[in-house]
Order: C-alpha cells, then sequence, then structure tokens
C-alpha cells in the first residue's frame, strides 16, 4: 500500500513538473526578446540622426557638430532637426511624421515606457524634433520644408561634419504653398504639446500655438508641396506626396482637436470626411505619405468617449471606423479581396523598396487598436470572423518579433539588437571612420573611393536603426549598396517606440503569472 501511495506520488509530482516545464517554455517563448533593450537602442538611433550642434549628454559618440550653416544663405537659423535616413538631407514631410509618431507613441504608452527608463530619451527625441519645427516656421504662412537637395547630397560620399554639399533651403509660403507639409508639421506640433503639456506646459502652449497656425496657413493657401513649378519641387524624387494635403488637413485638424477640444476641429474632420477621403478611402498602408489609416484609427477611439458631441457625430465617426477596420483586416488577411501580401515567413509585404516602414507603422496601429476593442468590450468585424483585441495585439508582436529576429534568416533587423544583425549598413555617417577618431577631411568622393566598397562592416555601428528589410521571399543581402534593403530610416524606427512600450508591459504581466505559478507548486 505504501509503495503504491509513493508511486502515485512520484507519478503525480512528474506530472506537475512537466506541466510546470511547459508553462515556463511557453511564457518564455512568448519573452524570447528583451523588449526594454530594443526600446533603449531604438531611442539610440535619434541621437546618430541628429543634425545640428550636439549637446554635452549626446550618447552616440561617433557623431559630432553638422550642419551648423545651415539656413544662413537664405538669412535664417535653420540649424538642428534630423537627417531622415543614410544622407544628409533635411527633408520636413519624413521628419514631421517621425515626431508625430514618436509623440503618438509616447501618449499611448508614455507610463509603460517610462518604467523602462526611457521616457526622458523619448521626450529628448521629440523635443529635438519640435525645436527645429520651430525655427523653421520663421512667420504665420511661411515653413522651411528642406536643407540640402537630393541630388547633390547623393552624389557624394560623405560624414556629415565633413559636408560640402550643396545646404541650400527651401520653403512654402502663400505664393507657394504646401498644405501637405504644413498639415504634418502641424500635426506633430499639436501631438507634441499634449506630450509636454504636463512637465513643460510653456513650451506645450508654444507648440500648440504654432500648430494652429500651421493648420491655418496649409488649409487657407491649399497645395502639394512637391508642385515642380514652385514650392519644393527638388523634393518630388525622394518624398513626393503622392497621397496630396487632404489626409494630411485632416490628420492636422484631428490632432488640434485631441490637443485643444476645441470643437471646431472635430468639425472640420467631420464635415470633410467625405469630399477629403477621410471615410472614402480604404487604405491598406500608413506612411510619412498616406494619413488615412491613422486617422481613421483616432476618429474611431472618440467613438468610447462618453462626450455629447462624439455622440453627436457618431455616423459620421462610425463610417471612420469602418475604413480603419478595412485596414485591420488587411494586415491580417480577412478582409474580402483586398488582403496585403505576407512573406513566407509571416511578415507584412507592401512593397520592395524600405518595406519596414509600412511593418512598423502597421504593428502600431494594430496595437493602439487592439487596447481601444479591449478597453471597450469590443471585437473587430473582418469577412474572416470576429478578431479580438488579443488577436490583434498577438499579430502586432508578431511582426515586431520578425524585426527582432525571429524570422527565416535569424537576422534582426533593428540594428544592434540580438546576435545577428545588417553590419553594412547603406548609411554616410556609419560607413566612415568616425570623426572623432580622425578629424581628417574626407572629400566628396573620397568616400565612394575609400569607404563605400569596403567588404567590411561599417566602423561605426548604428544602434537601433531600422533597415528596410528582406524581400518578398524573406531573403535579404547585407550590402552597402543595397539600399533597397539596408538603408534605415528614422520614420521606420518612430512607430516601434510605442509599441515596444505595450509589449514590455504585456512582458511584466506574464512575469508576474509566471512567479505566481510557480509559487503555487
Amino acid at each position: 500500500m505504501e509503495k503504491k501511495r509513493k508511486q502515485h506520488q512520484s507519478f503525480r509530482f512528474a506530472q506537475q513538473w512537466r506541466l510546470l516545464v511547459l508553462i515556463l517554455s511557453l511564457i518564455s517563448a512568448s519573452q524570447a526578446h528583451n523588449y526594454t533593450d530594443a526600446l533603449s537602442k531604438s531611442l539610440l538611433y535619434f541621437e546618430a540622426q541628429r543634425s545640428g550642434r550636439l549637446p554635452h549628454n549626446q550618447r552616440v559618440g561617433w557623431r559630432d557638430h553638422s550642419g551648423l550653416t545651415d539656413g544662413l544663405e537664405q538669412g535664417v537659423d535653420l540649424v538642428g532637426g534630423y537627417y531622415d535616413a543614410g544622407d544628409h538631407v533635411k527633408f520636413g514631410l519624413p521628419m514631421a511624421f517621425t515626431v508625430t509618431m514618436l509623440s503618438w507613441g509616447v501618449i499611448e504608452y508614455r507610463n509603460e515606457i517610462g518604467s523602462a527608463g526611457e521616457l526622458e530619451h523619448a521626450l529628448e527625441a521629440i523635443k529635438w524634433g519640435t525645436d527645429y519645427f520651430i525655427k523653421a516656421h520663421t512667420s504665420p504662412n511661411v515653413l522651411w520644408a528642406e536643407v540640402g537637395d537630393g541630388d547633390t547630397d547623393h552624389y557624394c560620399w560623405q560624414r556629415p561634419e565633413d559636408m560640402t554639399t550643396s545646404r541650400q533651403a527651401y520653403k512654402v509660403d502663400e505664393s507657394n504653398p504646401g498644405s501637405d507639409l504644413a498639415g504634418e508639421t502641424a500635426a506633430a506640433m499639436a501631438a507634441a504639446s499634449i506630450v509636454f503639456r504636463k512637465t513643460n506646459p510653456h513650451y506645450s502652449h508654444l507648440l500648440l500655438h504654432h500648430a494652429q497656425q500651421l493648420f491655418e496657413f496649409g488649409d487657407k493657401y491649399r497645395g502639394k508641396y512637391d508642385e515642380e513649378e514652385g514650392s519644393v519641387g527638388v523634393v518630388k524624387k525622394y518624398y513626393a506626396s503622392v497621397s496630396g494635403y487632404m489626409d494630411e488637413l485632416l490628420w492636422a485638424a484631428l490632432w488640434l482637436y485631441k490637443a485643444t477640444d476645441r470643437e471646431e476641429y472635430l468639425k472640420y474632420v467631420i464635415t470633410k470626411a467625405h469630399c477629403f477621403g477621410g471615410i472614402g478611402w480604404a487604405i491598406s498602408e500608413f506612411s510619412w505619405d498616406v494619413k488615412y489609416a491613422g486617422l481613421q484609427i483616432i476618429a474611431s477611439q472618440l467613438l468610447m468617449e462618453e462626450k455629447h458631441k462624439h455622440k453627436k457625430y457618431s455616423h459620421i465617426l462610425e463610417k471612420y471606423r469602418s475604413k480603419a477596420e478595412f485596414y485591420l483586416c488587411s494586415c491580417l488577411r480577412k478582409s474580402n479581396g483586398s488582403d496585403v501580401d505576407h512573406t513566407p515567413g509571416g511578415l507584412i509585404y507592401i512593397r520592395q523598396w524600405n518595406n519596414m516602414q509600412y511593418v512598423s507603422t502597421a504593428a502600431f496601429l494594430l496595437t493602439v487598436y487592439s487596447d481601444f476593442l479591449r478597453n471597450s468590450n469590443q471585437n473587430l468585424s473582418c469577412h474572416g470572423g470576429s478578431v479580438g483585441h488579443e488577436e490583434l495585439l498577438r499579430f502586432a508582436k508578431s511582426q515586431v518579433d520578425y524585426i527582432l529576429g525571429s524570422n527565416p534568416m535569424n537576422m534582426s533587423y533593428l540594428v544592434g539588437f540580438g546576435p545577428k544583425y545588417p553590419t553594412r549598413v547603406h548609411h554616410r555617417g556609419a560607413s566612415i571612420v568616425s570623426y572623432r577618431e580622425n578629424k581628417g577631411f574626407i572629400g566628396c568622393t573620397q568616400g565612394y573611393d575609400n569607404w563605400y566598397g569596403r567588404p567590411e562592416p561599417n566602423p561605426n555601428i548604428i544602434i537601433g536603426a531600422l533597415v528596410g528589410g528582406p524581400d518578398c521571399q524573406d531573403n535579404f543581402m547585407d550590402e552597402r549598396g543595397n539600399y533597397v534593403q539596408t538603408e534605415a530610416c528614422t520614420y521606420n524606427t518612430a512607430p516601434l517606440i510605442g509599441v515596444f512600450g505595450k509589449l514590455l508591459q504585456l512582458e511584466e504581466n506574464e512575469d508576474g503569472q509566471t512567479q505566481n505559478l510557480v509559487a503555487s507548486y
């Protein structure tokens, strides 16, 4: 009898042990990546992209001051801001979208980013951009749109500290409008004003003032900033405004409504919903050019807020929500014939050149909407069936995990994260010996002669950069000349800041559950 009892106890213990091992392995699999490390490294990237006079607390040591005479020829101070990618042009439209996405991420996940000890760095990344926009907005109806031009810049391969290329500045004004650029910059400054409202109220008020003026300017003097005649025609080959300016005006108005709670801005989003395409366009991408999906997600969030004016406009807000859900269902491949492509490894695939920008924005919107569904106790209704908030977040996480190395190449596409990542990023500053190590001047074509074609890894690791990523079959070539896949951009990394914050929270909750499970055994 005693022998049987001991056998039974032994069998029961073995069962419990196997169950515990299974639980721990499942949780471990879901936490295969260190999101705290990914968040910290992502924020470092923005310091590597800084233009202007670098501060004393600059953490990226291989960079130094650059672009210190920007705007001088035109009699304005345009020192500062961000280089968009691996070159040294300061393009206003993608820079503004970068700041909007950084700000939105902090608005949604401020506490989570703060718990990782990264809130100050996130605020610094936002302020580096908004400080520049304040300078660039020299009068109510003038916004400096670009410094440098892509053609002359791409002719040279130099460190930013050695730049000899043209630093001509281009602007939009009443005669040469740019409603798309003014709208996105207004959105960035309005979103940032929300971020700084409590910690820096004076700065928040200043940002809001600029945002309101820029929106008024963009709305009153309508036109695309990339028109060949006038405005900023030189940008057309690099950041053409294919979607036009209507999405940016709606986007700006909605951010101004969130920042001010003034009904006039909400009315703009409602009354122009149809004629500006807000409830007409069903879009399957969200980017620096096309804002409709982001606009539709925020409009959907308003439905949850118990405000009379939201109820008054609920019929239009519901139409916005319908288009938002089209985007989400399309990403999940559960729409009616308009599904986004996925690679065999499961990555969202929109187009060949810099596909990761669409992956990071999708992961962010899916994460935000997952929270909306959870908080409102609702499901997403797709053609392929009902989808709960957990499935949305799970899919967003799968995209982030792919980025961090859970993919057929076992390659992290976030530079500096994990054991294997791109080492030949298409980036001038990273690919040439650091100015701080060797201050000897490197000329325009000297960089091409001596550094561009080198087979060795870059001498400087551009930590936190999200490169363009693999092709439609999950293949990736880590070559400096393969700019389609190895160039990184600020707007690739920016949406990930908020998503990493959310996944950190998820990780902490699972840690707590694990501890409870272990304690119960």
